[in-house]
């Protein structure tokens, strides 16, 4: 599968999988100045492509970057982005400063990470019933710790 990244910003930098086995690419701040995040601040840092993948039935999952995260306390505010198949817009990373001081992010900079997934679209039925099970409707920590 190929995956089309366009540059909507001249600056911006391609994602790159740091080896060869790796699952996510990395995605860069298209940014012309230095963004300070603030204890708690969140911001949306822009990358500066688009993109269009090949088979439509996958999901484009955009996910922290592990070192941001356990070092600075940096994450993405939503989580994981998913970017359907069919946006073509900007990809833009919300960042969270979860750590203990600020934080700045250059130009160029390693922000996040583009992993793409495959998608199963299923039929959406409403139901009366559904099949029992052991664990049933046990919820957050039914399991055990």
């Amino acid at each position: 599968m190929k995956l089309k990244i366009k540059k909507i910003n001249p600056c911006a930098v391609m994602p790159v999988r740091a080896t060869e086995y790796s699952a996510g690419a990395d995605l860069f701040a298209c940014i012309e100045n230095p963004i300070t995040l603030k204890k708690g601040e969140t911001v949306k840092i822009p990358t500066g492509i688009s993109v269009e993948p090949e088979d439509k039935n996958t999901v484009i999952a955009i996910s922290a970057r592990s070192g941001l995260a356990s070092t600075y306390g940096i994450s993405m505010a939503n989580g994981i982005g998913i970017v359907d198949s069919d946006y073509r817009g900007e990809i833009i990373v919300p960042l969270i400063n979860l750590g203990s001081s600020d934080f700045t992010v250059e130009k160029n900079m390693r922000i996040a990470q583009l992993i793409v997934i495959p998608v199963i679209f299923p039929e959406i039925c409403e139901s009366e019933c559904l099949s029992d099970t052991k664990r049933g409707s046990g919820g957050f920590g039914s399991t055990g710790i």
